[in-house]
């Protein structure tokens, strides 16, 4: 049996799909699983265990030259990559027409079909025109968490029903003892932010207790945040240097545990099943949060939780 995930971005919801890979095989053995990924995320999808092959599309840099000679050679190349192989199911976890529009490219087996969301649900991106793209658009509940959506969608296009906690097949190094706590403060979102100066003060808390600091920075912006973090709290926080998804996984891994706001490392936290909490500074936790396990934690919503609640959810999750 031949399978094709679509999901494409972002980093969050990309790492959020990944245990639908394992509820696959689970169901089928042997099947042959595919997906097609932006190319920024690609490297870190390439980590799943079960994949045969990892599509990296580049959407976002061809929107900057949509008619340029180059992009459409790249686009050329893409479509007759993807079309090497036929699928017996083609199942579009975005919801959006542009993912729509990359598995309605895919070329089906007889009997094979595409399949998709048939509504919207609340907090989760969802593009009506979908419905009349795909061959199939599957009803979901009207509130629902992000994982446990992409999990539905899968079974109920595969005809099975999830079960058990999700579980994240990517490979990683062997974890080891560490006294570092990550502080994943980046996001794209203004509304995820969290205060510089609590960051500080946790991070102060943080090494008063013993352990050391590691700040990882993705652009120019988290780097001049980061400088003025570690200059505020001294030779126990350490800068990392600027590294692809894979190798700042790999890093996360050998760490202690992460505290981070809502964003793609802390659901990267998630899935390397790592102490963690995630700081809400929106009513997001529902649909965005840890669930399941003790050891990984969301705290906020309606607004920023203040340092006390954060620090008090660390002392909970490490022991």
């Amino acid at each position: 049996m031949n399978i094709l995930i679509v999901k494409m971005s972002s980093l969050g919801d990309v790492i959020q799909t990944m245990p639908v890979v394992q509820d696959l095989h689970r169901q089928f053995p042997g099947a042959h699983i595919d997906w097609v990924v932006e190319e920024a995320f690609a490297p870190l999808v390439q980590r799943v265990a079960g994949l045969r092959r990892v599509l990296p599309v580049a959407q976002r840099r061809w929107r900057k030259s949509r008619w340029s000679e180059a992009t459409r050679r790249e686009r050329q190349h893409f479509d007759q990559h993807l079309k090497q192989q036929s699928y017996d199911a083609v199942i579009d976890f975005q919801g959006l027409i542009k993912s729509a529009l990359e598995a309605r490219c895919a070329r089906l087996r007889p009997g094979g079909f595409s399949a998709t969301y048939g509504n919207r649900s609340e907090a989760c991106g969802y593009e009506w025109l979908v419905q009349w793209l795909l061959k199939r658009t599957l009803p979901m509940p009207a509130r629902i968490h992000a994982v446990a959506r992409y999990r539905l969608l899968a079974g109920l296009a595969m005809g099975y029903a999830p079960q058990g906690l999700a579980a994240y097949p990517l490979s990683r190094p062997e974890p080891a003892k560490q006294t570092t706590v990550v502080l994943a403060h980046g996001t794209t979102r203004a509304d995820n932010e969290w205060k510089e100066s609590d960051w500080v003060e946790l991070g102060r808390r943080l090494i008063d207790s013993g352990q050391r600091i590691a700040l990882p920075h993705a652009n120019a912006r988290e780097q001049a945040l980061v400088s003025r973090l570690a200059q505020a709290l001294g030779d126990q926080a350490d800068i990392w240097p600027r590294a692809g998804l894979p190798e700042v996984m790999d890093r996360m891994a050998l760490s202690s545990g992460v505290i981070g706001v809502d964003s793609g490392l802390s659901h990267m936290a998630v899935a390397l099943d790592l102490p963690h909490v995630q700081i809400f500074s929106q009513p997001r936790a529902w649909r965005a949060g840890p669930v399941g396990r003790s050891h990984q934690v969301a705290v906020g919503g309606e607004a920023a939780p203040d340092v006390d609640s954060v620090w008090n959810a660390w002392q909970a999750v490490r022991h």
